[in-house]
């Protein structure tokens, strides 16, 4: 299986901030954001395995900036590390304000998807790797996120079976 740059799974993605995109505060949802960025993550692992992927994780998502009605909302991802099955994808949200011209980032993310065949089992991907300098680093720091979201799996596998599926607990 060939090898992939980075860049090869880039994915872009611009959206206008309109109303139904937002709260009482007017800025977008925090969960709004978050499906923009699980959509454009997805495409750029798609671009990368060429093959249907799943997301098996997310990253922290913390927002930056406050995303106001009438701006655009600007995402770039693409795949930063591959394992076996599995790739991480970093995402970049940039907001800009339409009339101003002022941008800034609005939040960045980690999100790992996983490739599966037609009967949605785990299958092998190419591997990737980094050109820039940018792309360097991300890659350079990839596998110490993938030990830490592999030990938070395990915690909240954890939690699952402890608290299980009926409510209240003690039932």
């Amino acid at each position: 299986m060939d090898q992939k740059p980075c860049a090869a799974s880039l994915t872009v993605k611009t959206s206008h901030v309109l109303p139904p995109d937002t709260n009482t505060h007017g800025t977008l949802f925090g969960g709004k954001l978050m499906a923009h960025i699980d959509d454009v993550a997805a495409i750029a692992a798609v671009r990368h395995a060429r093959k249907p992927v799943v997301t098996a994780s997310t990253d922290s998502v913390d927002f930056l900036a406050p995303v106001k009605e009438g701006d655009s909302i600007c995402l770039e991802a693409f795949v930063t590390w591959t394992h076996k099955t599995s790739m991480e994808v970093f995402v970049k949200a940039v907001t800009e304000d339409l009339i101003t011209g002022e941008r800034q980032v609005c939040t960045t993310a980690f999100l790992t998807f996983v490739a599966v065949d037609e009967n949605g089992q785990p299958t092998a991907i190419p591997s990737v790797y980094p050109e820039s300098e940018q792309e360097k680093k991300l890659n350079k720091g990839a596998e110490n996120r993938a030990k830490r979201r592999n030990k938070r799996r395990s915690e909240s596998k954890e939690l699952a079976a402890t608290f299980g599926t009926a409510f209240p607990w003690n039932e």
